[in-house]
């Protein structure tokens, strides 16, 4: 059995806590959070609740933990719980600069341990179908690639306005704007699908005059293949559920293909029949697809999911440390070209 932490209880952390609940052979054992009202949340679920998290890791004897906490705190939280020999998942981005990153890897060497980010969009059904497509040469040699996703980030709201935290929207603290938030996830794909990307050209938008940009283009080019990426992110469109403006274009020598091909026409009517299907499951004794119901949430379950079970059987994890520093290698290019380098 899995003995696993979780450390800050915000609304990641809690999804992450939820999700964990959920897996085979896991077993959660504390979480650590300063809000007294996330720690009570646990309480049902049989929880220890810490209200710092050095605490947690000094007095539980834990193989794993999740870290979820603000991206100031990334790296002395991901370096103490190395120091304790735990293998660590920990939410995008990685760090807020390169030598961050590097920091954060030269550690993990150091203490031995293993740390996976959560790069959950590679994991998405429509991702996976299209980067299927992608590798058995159905579209050819793609010539061009265009990733989109534009949504409110952290200045949406439900019906309950609640102001946004004030590290998101410090530069020091959170490292960026929408391009570490969004980008992260759009470069990672490109990275992972193409792998040695550049930085050819790049814009950063400030269209609602805040510390840091609310969106941002950038072009990337392949030194391998020859080929052109162009990621847009933003969080100047208001996102309220079924909508979700994100997709993937390859356009190739043969072919073209998109994730609109293969995400659900009707977000709606899915999250129907997929809850039917997850009471049929239930009732024939066949493992349930958690978060399934909301299509694009169920990329989380499994990114966790496969995180422990390569924990489990000392397997090679599927995202690399190496593949997310190349992530960071490449925004840091982009916000030093910019002006909002971070130098550090």
């Amino acid at each position: 059995m899995l003995r696993v932490g979780v450390i800050g209880l915000g609304k990641m952390g809690q999804l992450h806590f939820l999700n964990a609940l959920h897996m085979k052979d896991v077993k959660l054992v504390a979480i650590a959070d300063k809000s007294k009202r996330n720690r009570k949340m646990v309480q049902r679920y049989n929880v220890k609740a810490y209200d710092d998290y050095t605490v947690l890791l000094d007095s539980e004897e834990l193989d794993a933990v999740i870290i979820s906490l603000p991206n100031f705190l990334r790296e002395e939280s991901i370096a103490y719980a190395a120091e304790k020999g735990l293998d660590i998942f920990v939410d995008k981005p990685l760090a807020r600069t390169l030598a961050e990153a590097t920091r954060i890897a030269g550690k993990a060497r150091k203490e031995g341990v293993r740390v996976m980010t959560g790069a959950n969009y590679r994991y998405m059904d429509c991702v996976q179908r299209l980067k299927k497509m992608l590798d058995e040469g159905r579209v050819g040699d793609v010539v061009i690639a265009t990733a989109d996703l534009i949504m409110n980030g952290p200045l949406g709201h439900g019906r309950v306005p609640t102001p946004v935290p004030e590290w998101w929207l410090s530069k020091e603290k959170a490292g960026g704007g929408a391009l570490l938030d969004l980008g992260y996830h759009l470069i990672d794909l490109m990275n992972w699908m193409f792998g040695d990307l550049r930085v050819e050209y790049s814009s950063l938008g400030y269209r609602f005059q805040l510390p840091v940009e609310d969106g941002a283009m950038v072009v990337l080019r392949s030194g391998k293949s020859k080929m052109n990426c162009c990621v847009n992110v933003g969080w100047f469109s208001k996102s309220i559920f079924p909508d979700f403006n994100f997709r993937v274009n390859l356009h190739g020598t043969v072919g073209y293909t998109s994730t609109d091909n293969f995400a659900p026409k009707n977000l709606r009517l899915y999250a129907i029949k997929e809850a039917s299907r997850n009471l049929l499951r239930k009732a024939t004794g066949k493992k349930l697809k958690y978060l399934s119901y909301t299509y694009y949430y169920h990329s989380f379950f499994k990114i966790l999911e496969l995180f422990f079970d390569g924990i489990q059987k000392d397997t090679e994890l599927p995202i690399s440390l190496e593949e997310e520093i190349d992530v960071i290698r490449i925004i840091d290019d982009v916000y030093k070209r910019n002006g909002a380098d971070l130098n550090g």
